[in-house]
C-alpha cells in the first residue's frame, strides 16, 4: 500500500476530504479489497493511539511532534495523482512504521500472555462431593464451559470465595464478562486469600476486552505483596 493512501485514510477519518473525494474514496473501499483491508488496519492503529494517549489533545500533540521530526528526516516524493503538503509524505512513512510495529511487534499486551490460571485441587479435601470432583477435572483440563454448570450447582450450597473464584475464571475463559466480573468484584470486596487474585483477573478481563485504560486502573489498585506482583508490573509497563 502506497504512502499516499495512508494520507488519504487520515484525511478521510479527519473529515478533510471534499464531497467528491469522499464519494470516490468510499467507492474504492467497496471495490478494492486490498484498499479496504489497509484502511481497516489504519483505523485500528488510530484506535490504538487514542487508547495509548488517553485523549485527543495528547494524540494531536504526538502527531504534531511526528510531523516536526519527519520534516527533518524524510525526503518528499512527487505524487502522480494527488497534490499533498510536503510533510504528509513524511508522516505517511511514519504511519507505515507505526503500522509495522502494531502488527509485527504486538504493541498491545495480549490476554493470552498473562492468562495462566492455577489448577484447582478440591479433591485434596477430606469431604468432597461428586460435582466438586467433576468441576476440578473439567477446570484443570481447560474444559471451562463444561466446568461452569458444576460450579453453579456447588455454589448453591457452598458459596466459598475459592469456588466462586474458579467459577469466575471459567466464565471469563468463555467470554461471559459481566458474570465473571460480578463474581470477581464480590471476592475482591471480601477478605479471603483470593481477594488480590480476583482483582488481578478483573484486570485481565478488561485486557481481554481491550479496555486498556480500565485494565491499568485496576492494576494500580493491586498491592505489592500480591504473589504475582511481577506480572502486574510487567503488564503496567506494557500498557504505558
Amino acid at each position: 500500500m502506497s504512502e499516499e493512501n495512508y494520507i488519504v485514510f487520515d484525511q478521510y477519518l479527519a473529515n478533510e476530504l471534499s464531497a467528491e473525494e469522499k464519494a470516490n474514496f468510499e467507492k474504492q473501499l467497496s471495490q478494492d479489497q486490498e484498499f479496504a483491508a489497509s484502511f481497516a488496519i489504519f483505523k485500528e492503529l488510530n484506535l490504538h493511539l487514542e487508547n495509548k494517549f488517553g485523549n485527543k489533545e495528547e494524540l494531536n500533540a504526538f502527531k504534531k511532534n511526528i510531523k516536526s521530526i519527519s520534516k527533518k528526516h524524510f525526503k518528499v516524493k512527487k505524487s502522480k495523482v494527488i497534490s499533498f503538503k510536503p510533510w504528509q509524505y513524511a508522516i505517511a512513512a511514519s504511519v507505515a512504521i507505526l503500522m509495522g510495529m502494531f502488527f509485527f511487534q504486538n504493541i498491545n499486551p495480549s490476554f493470552d500472555d498473562y492468562n495462566n490460571p492455577e489448577n484447582a485441587y478440591f479433591t485434596e479435601r477430606s469431604s468432597v462431593n461428586e460435582n466438586l470432583k467433576l468441576a476440578e477435572v473439567a477446570f484443570n483440563a481447560k474444559k471451562y464451559k463444561e466446568a461452569i454448570p458444576y460450579f453453579e450447582t456447588i455454589l448453591k450450597e457452598n458459596k466459598s470465595p475459592e469456588i466462586q473464584y474458579f467459577y469466575a475464571v471459567s466464565l471469563l475463559e468463555n467470554n461471559q464478562y459481566q458474570k465473571a466480573e460480578t463474581n470477581l468484584a464480590e471476592i475482591k470486596s471480601g477478605t479471603s486469600v483470593y481477594k488480590n487474585k480476583a482483582n488481578w483477573y478483573l484486570a485481565l478481563s478488561k485486557l481481554k476486552q481491550k479496555e486498556y485504560k480500565s485494565c491499568k486502573e485496576i492494576l494500580l489498585t493491586i498491592p505489592d505483596d500480591f504473589e504475582d506482583y511481577d506480572q502486574v508490573q510487567q503488564l503496567l509497563n506494557e500498557l504505558d
